[in-house]
């Protein structure tokens, strides 16, 4: 490896592949041809004498070598970076792709709704919003960060705090002239629920209903919060709904307006990600997004 030749350029195209496993996530992420990044994978491994992946069916997988040639080149991403924003004096541009790991309900009904900002801000960054929730997607370094529900226990996580939110139980009008309201928890039984598919909720914190009542068993299931607040808006049913997302729909009536549960947002990023600029950026932007609109989150204190 002492006579090895090649470029920051050459270790891009490796990370990208590292960290999406797939020729073809490498290109469109680089914005350039599968054939391209397969060709520059094999100089590279010419280059430094050493096998960086095994080719399987499935992808292309790290070798114990390779991996540890990550942490090499994180090393010299993160340089570059720090370089690049010294050089402008600190008042760089930040740019590139910053791909972001966040719930469905987080995603559409609260941050999309902001990007406007975000790209005024900074117009050089392209966000990647990936709304299947996966921790695992963080340490395959398929996302850069990510929104989660639960922190991570694992060492190579920064996780910060981001809010809590409330939820409470809704239904729609329509549904509400056609069934009387619950007075009780024990009334409750005896309404159609809406809800998550039981083995497929991804966090603990998704578990609603076994909170509000132990024996409600829901009547239509989804994995997509925004199938269940359609059903909902649509008078099938009940449905516990985050407050930031049945705000926005005057149709919805919330029912037992006492039974409140609570939940939190985390922010979680790989340690060794947490010093990119334009990695540091989304994360300010997003904190101060939360913070600027907090009452959307919570009921208004009496």
């Amino acid at each position: 490896m002492a006579n090895a030749q090649f470029t920051w350029d050459d270790l891009q195209f490796f990370l990208a592949v590292a960290r999406s496993g797939q020729l073809s996530s490498a290109a469109r992420h680089l914005r350039t041809s599968h054939a391209t990044v397969s060709r520059r994978i094999d100089r590279l491994e010419f280059a430094l004498k050493i096998k960086l992946f095994e080719r399987n069916p499935r992808g292309y997988v790290l070798t114990p070598i390779g991996h540890r040639f990550v942490e090499t080149a994180e090393k010299v991403e993160q340089e570059a970076a720090r370089l690049q924003e010294e050089l402008s004096g600190g008042g760089i541009t930040q740019r590139g792709i910053v791909r972001m790991s966040a719930p469905e309900g987080f995603s559409n009904f609260f941050f999309a709704p902001t990007l406007a900002a975000l790209s005024n801000l900074h117009p050089a960054i392209t966000l990647e919003l990936v709304t299947i929730q996966q921790i695992m997607a963080l340490s395959r370094k398929e996302a850069d960060l990510a929104v989660v529900l639960d922190p991570p226990k694992a060492s190579p996580y920064h996780f910060e705090h981001l809010t809590y939110y409330q939820l409470q139980i809704y239904a729609s009008q329509d549904y509400l002239k056609r069934h009387s309201a619950p007075k009780t928890r024990e009334d409750l039984l005896s309404h159609f629920f809406i809800g998550y598919i039981q083995d497929m909720i991804f966090a603990p914190g998704l578990d609603y209903l076994g909170d509000i009542h132990p024996k409600i068993r829901p009547g239509f299931q989804s994995s997509s919060i925004f199938a269940q607040l359609t059903a909902t808006r649509n008078g099938l049913g009940l449905c516990v709904l985050p407050l930031f997302i049945a705000r926005q729909y005057p149709e919805l009536c919330c029912v037992l307006p006492e039974v409140i549960l609570k939940r939190d947002y985390w922010i979680v990023c790989h340690r060794d990600m947490l010093q990119v600029p334009r990695i540091r950026s989304v994360m300010d932007y997003l904190r101060a997004s939360v913070k600027d609109k907090a009452h959307h989150f919570i009921a208004a204190e009496t």
